[in-house]
C-alpha cells in the first residue's frame, strides 16, 4: 500500500487555512422582546452547523434537566445563555457573542437581552452589527419592545433586517397569521432606512426554516435564515472610506525611530500617501508602514499598524491622523443621538468625561433639544433623560477633538460618556453634525491679569467654597469670617446661595438639573472674582460632588478650597432657622436636600469643620489658621 504524498497533504492544509482566513465575515445580531427564542434560534444555528463538541452537548443534555423550559428535549438556549442569573430566571440579560461559520461564510452573533431595563446591553451590541435579526412571537405579533429595537438598530447604522417570525409551530404553521404580521410589520418599517427586509416563518426550536425548510410549511417559499445570513451582500466596504487613524501610543523605543500606534478605522494608507494630523493641521507623508509580520506597502480598515512619517510632526495618543485630501471634523461642540445607559439621570451642564476613539476629554451636555419616545417615534422635551431614553442633543468638549458623522465612520463618529467620579460609563453616543462658534468670537487680551491685580491688593487671590446641609451654618461661617478678613484689611466678596437665586438665577428652581446649572453659573462668576484678585467666599450646598469638582477645575492649583460644614441632618432640623425641614418633611417643599434630594459629603475636603457643640468664633479662627498656613493671608 503506496503511502500518500505528504507534500499534498501540507498543501492541502495550506489551501484550507487560507481559504478560512479570506472568507467573508457577517457580524448580526439577534433582538426582540423578551421570550421570543433569541438564544434558542443561536443554539439551533450552533447545534445544526455541527459547532457543539460531545462534551458541551453532554453539559447541555445536564443543564436542560435542571434549568431547562422545553420538558424532556434539549434547550438548546442554554448554549447561549451562560449566565447563572439568566437560567435561573429564563431569560438573557446580557450580550452574548458567538462564533460559527459555514463553507460559504464566517458569522459572529450577538444575543442581546430583551427586557427594557437592559435597552443599554441591546445597544451595545447592535453597535457593531451588519444585520439584526428581529425575533417576533408568532402567538403576540409585534410587541413596544420590538418596535425599540428596530428604531435603535436603524439609530445604529443597520440596514438589514431579517424579521424572524418564531414559534410558527404555536399557531399550527399558519401562513394566514404569518402574512398578518409580515404586513404589519413592514408597514411600520416604511419610515426607517433598511436596504433589505426578508420575513421568515420559522421554529427554532424544531428547526422549521433555520437552517433547513423543514416539512410543515409547503407555502413557504423563501430562503432559510441560514442561506439568507450567507447570500445577503451588506455592502459594507470600510476601505472605500476616507482614511483615519486614531493614534493608540507614540512607539519611540530608542532616539533613532518614532511611530505612531494604533488601529486604522477606516481607508487605506500606502507609503507614500499624504496625510494631516486633524487637530493641528500639520501634514507630512508616509514613509514606512510597520504590521505584525513586517514592513508593508499598505493597509486597510482594521489593521492594527505603526507609521513612521517623512516628517517630525506632533502627535500624541487621541490624535486622528486622516487622509489629507478627505479631513474629518474638528470642533469642541456637536450635536448627537444619546442613549442614556445610567440609573442616575443626565443632568444637562454636568460634567463627564467623553471617550472618542481614543481621545478621553471633559464634555458636557449643553442641551436636550428633544428626547425621542421609542414606542411611537414622538419627539418631546425634555431637561433629563432617564434609564434606557434616546435623545437628541447639543454637546460641548472643552477642547476640539477630530470626528465624523456617525454615518460616515462608526468608529470615529460615536463615543461614550464617563461618570467621573465612578468612572462607570453612563452615555452612548452618535455624532450628526458639529457645532460652530460665532466666528465674530475671540479671547480679547487683557492687559491687566489676575496677578497684576493681586499684587496691587497685596493678597493671594482664591475661592472657599462651603458646602452642606440647609441649616448646618455655611452661611453664618462665611459671614463671620468675611468680617475678620475685613478687619485685616483683605478684599473679600461672598456668594450666598439665597442671593444669587434673587438675581442671577432667579430662573432657577431645584430639581437635579437646576442645582447643576445653578453650580456651574455661580461656578463661573466666582472664578471672575477670583481673576480680579479677591478672596471669595462661596456659600451653596451644592449638594453633588460631580458639580463641586467641575468648579474646581475653574481654578488654578491651590486656588479652590473646598470647606464642608458638616452638621448632621438631625441638628439641621432642630434648628431649622427658616422652616424649610418642617415643609420638607410635611411634603409641602419638593426636592429639599437630605429629605427627598440626596446630598453626596465631600470626601476629601480641605477644610473639615463640624459644628456640633462649637461656637461660630472658633470654627473661624479655625479656618485663617488653615489659610496663613497657605500663606494665603
Amino acid at each position: 500500500m503506496r503511502n500518500p504524498d505528504p507534500t499534498a497533504s501540507d498543501e492541502a492544509v495550506r489551501e484550507y487555512i487560507l481559504s478560512q482566513v479570506n472568507k467573508d465575515q457577517l457580524r448580526f445580531l439577534t433582538c426582540g422582546s423578551v421570550d421570543d427564542g433569541k438564544s434558542t434560534l443561536i443554539g439551533r444555528l450552533l447545534y445544526d452547523t455541527k459547532l457543539i463538541f460531545e462534551d458541551q452537548l453532554a453539559a447541555l443534555e445536564r443543564d436542560s434537566t435542571r434549568h431547562g423550559t422545553v420538558g424532556d428535549d434539549i434547550d438548546l438556549a442554554l448554549l447561549v445563555d451562560g449566565l447563572e442569573a439568566e437560567r435561573e430566571q429564563g431569560i438573557t440579560i446580557d450580550v452574548a457573542y458567538r462564533f460559527f461559520a459555514t463553507d460559504r461564510r464566517k458569522f459572529i452573533v450577538a444575543d442581546t437581552p430583551g427586557h427594557e431595563q437592559y435597552t443599554r446591553n441591546m445597544a451595545t451590541g447592535a453597535s457593531t452589527a451588519d444585520l439584526a435579526v428581529l425575533l417576533v412571537d408568532a402567538r403576540n405579533g409585534l410587541m413596544t419592545q420590538t418596535r425599540r429595537h428596530v428604531f435603535i438598530a436603524s439609530l445604529l447604522g443597520i440596514h438589514h433586517v431579517v424579521l424572524a417570525i418564531n414559534k410558527i409551530d404555536l399557531v399550527g404553521y399558519s401562513q394566514e397569521r404569518f402574512n398578518q404580521i409580515e404586513a404589519e410589520f413592514r408597514a411600520f418599517a416604511q419610515g426607517f432606512d433598511f436596504e433589505t427586509l426578508v420575513a421568515i416563518p420559522m421554529s427554532a426550536r424544531y428547526g422549521d426554516n433555520v437552517t433547513a425548510a423543514g416539512e410543515n410549511m409547503p407555502w413557504y417559499e423563501g430562503p432559510t435564515l441560514l442561506e439568507h445570513l450567507e447570500t445577503v451582500e451588506v455592502g459594507r466596504d470600510d476601505d472605500a472610506r476616507p482614511f483615519r487613524f486614531p493614534v493608540q501610543w507614540v512607539n519611540r523605543p530608542n532616539l533613532d525611530f518614532r511611530g505612531f500606534s494604533g488601529t486604522i478605522a477606516g481607508g487605506r494608507v500606502n507609503v507614500g500617501d499624504e496625510v494631516v494630523v486633524a487637530a493641528s493641521g500639520r501634514t507630512s507623508t508616509v514613509k514606512s508602514i510597520l504590521s505584525q509580520v513586517g514592513e508593508a506597502q499598505s493597509a486597510g480598515s482594521g489593521e492594527a499598524v505603526t507609521l513612521v512619517l517623512n516628517d517630525e510632526i506632533d502627535a500624541s495618543r487621541g490624535d486622528v491622523i486622516a487622509a489629507a485630501s478627505a479631513r474629518p471634523d474638528v470642533a469642541d461642540q456637536f450635536a448627537a443621538h444619546l442613549i442614556w445607559m445610567s440609573e442616575d439621570a443626565l443632568l444637562p451642564g454636568r460634567s463627564y468625561l467623553l471617550k472618542i476613539g481614543t481621545r478621553t476629554v471633559t464634555a458636557s451636555v449643553t442641551e436636550i433639544k428633544h428626547k425621542i419616545n421609542v414606542n411611537t417615534f414622538e419627539r418631546a422635551a425634555a431637561k433629563t433623560l432617564e434609564l434606557n431614553e434616546i435623545a437628541f442633543a447639543n454637546l460641548a468638549l472643552t477642547v476640539p477633538v477630530a470626528f465624523d458623522p456617525y454615518e460616515a465612520n462608526s468608529t470615529t463618529g460615536s463615543f461614550i460618556l464617563i461618570d467621573r467620579l465612578t468612572n462607570a460609563t453612563v452615555g452612548a453616543g452618535m455624532v450628526w453634525f458639529a457645532l460652530r462658534r460665532a466666528t465674530n468670537i475671540h479671547w480679547q487680551a487683557l492687559e491687566v491679569d489676575q496677578a497684576a491685580r493681586a499684587q496691587s491688593l497685596g493678597q493671594t487671590p482664591a475661592a472657599l467654597w462651603f458646602t452642606g446641609l440647609s441649616g448646618s451654618g455655611k452661611s453664618t461661617v462665611a459671614s463671620l469670617l468675611e468680617k475678620k478678613l475685613h478687619v485685616r484689611g483683605r478684599h473679600t466678596y461672598t456668594l450666598d446661595g439665597d442671593n444669587v437665586r434673587h438675581g442671577l438665577n432667579r430662573d432657577l428652581g431645584f430639581t437635579d438639573a437646576d442645582r447643576v446649572e445653578n453650580i456651574r453659573r455661580v461656578g463661573e462668576v466666582a472664578r471672575l472674582f477670583v481673576d480680579a484678585g479677591l478672596l471669595t467666599l462661596i456659600s451653596f450646598i451644592s449638594p453633588f460632588r460631580s458639580e463641586r469638582a467641575m468648579a474646581r477645575e475653574l481654578f488654578p492649583e491651590g486656588g479652590f478650597i473646598e470647606v464642608f460644614v458638616d452638621t448632621p441632618i438631625e441638628e439641621c432640623r432642630r434648628r431649622d432657622p427658616k422652616g424649610l425641614y418642617r415643609k420638607a418633611d410635611a411634603g409641602e417643599l419638593r426636592n429639599f436636600t437630605g429629605v427627598d434630594s440626596p446630598y453626596e459629603a465631600p470626601e476629601n475636603p480641605e477644610i473639615h469643620i463640624r459644628t456640633v457643640g462649637r461656637d461660630p468664633e472658633e470654627i473661624v479662627d479655625e479656618i485663617i489658621a488653615y489659610l496663613e498656613a497657605q500663606n494665603l493671608i
